[in-house]
């Protein structure tokens, strides 16, 4: 099968430890870069929407806004992929504990951010975007499977697509089924062809499904921490200058993908 070849013009990233993409530039030279804050900003939201959005919402937002600067793009004009594994936990939490314990208490507001679309919705009401919109969920393969639509939509379409991948903590009994101990976002502004902000160039050929490959020693152990943490297999190689790297999309499909930078 022929490549499908995409251009990356914007990169976004946050971490409890990674506050951009150029923090992890910084700590894959070997410096430590300086902590975020507490909280993701989420500047693209209104200061109202900012202070009811819920941490998830909020994390995802942060990566977007950082991707789309980057990229010089018109966040209004883009169509977007948003791919969570497990979308907001701390409400699915809160929901099927209120749910067993006092169902008449179940905060309507809760219960409205809890659906796996919820920033993506925030996102495009924020920016007045009225292109396509897309949610994503593979479980672990989640980034991988909105790469994949992601791309499959940029050569479709021949337009720009951003492409938000986040996870936020598990909270109680969920945080035994999902391992998720702390957030983590990405987010990538692809395009069909170069153009004067083209970070680098991505040729992705479908294979069958192989374990992901190991991050890079500062990012060791990463990956178990949060499911959308396994895009660092890529944003490791974006911060490089050339390589190849493997991600799973689907239980039996993988992702093989080799960059290259631009110019």
């Amino acid at each position: 099968m022929s490549d499908l070849r995409v251009h990356v013009e914007g990169v976004g990233l946050w971490s409890p430890q990674l506050a951009d993409f150029g923090a992890l530039r910084s700590l894959l030279a070997g410096q430590t870069p300086e902590p975020p804050p507490a909280r993701p900003t989420a500047a693209t939201l209104p200061p109202n929407e900012r202070r009811r959005a819920p941490a998830s919402v909020l994390l995802a937002i942060e990566a977007a806004g950082q991707a789309v600067a980057m990229s010089g793009r018109d966040a209004a004009t883009l169509a977007c992929v948003f791919a969570s594994s497990h979308g907001d936990q701390p409400i699915t939490d809160y929901m099927c504990a209120t749910l067993a314990r006092a169902p008449a208490e179940l905060s309507p507001i809760r219960f409205h951010n809890s659906v796996h679309n919820a920033a993506v919705g925030y996102w495009t009401i924020a920016t007045g975007c009225h292109a396509p919109s897309t949610a994503v969920a593979a479980q672990a393969a989640s980034f991988g499977a909105g790469l994949l639509e992601a791309v499959g939509q940029v050569l479709a379409e021949q337009r720009p697509v951003l492409l938000v991948c986040s996870d936020s903590a598990g909270s109680g009994p969920l945080t035994e089924i999902t391992g998720c101990t702390q957030p983590f976002a990405c987010a990538l502004v692809l395009a069909p062809a170069a153009g004067t902000a083209t970070l680098a160039r991505l040729d992705l050929q479908l294979v069958p499904s192989q374990p992901d490959d190991a991050l890079p020693g500062p990012l060791a152990g990463w990956r178990r921490g949060n499911p959308s943490a396994s895009s660092l297999a890529l944003l490791a190689m974006l911060a490089g200058n050339a390589g190849s790297c493997r991600l799973a999309a689907a239980p039996a499909l993988g992702l093989q993908i080799a960059m290259e930078k631009v110019a």
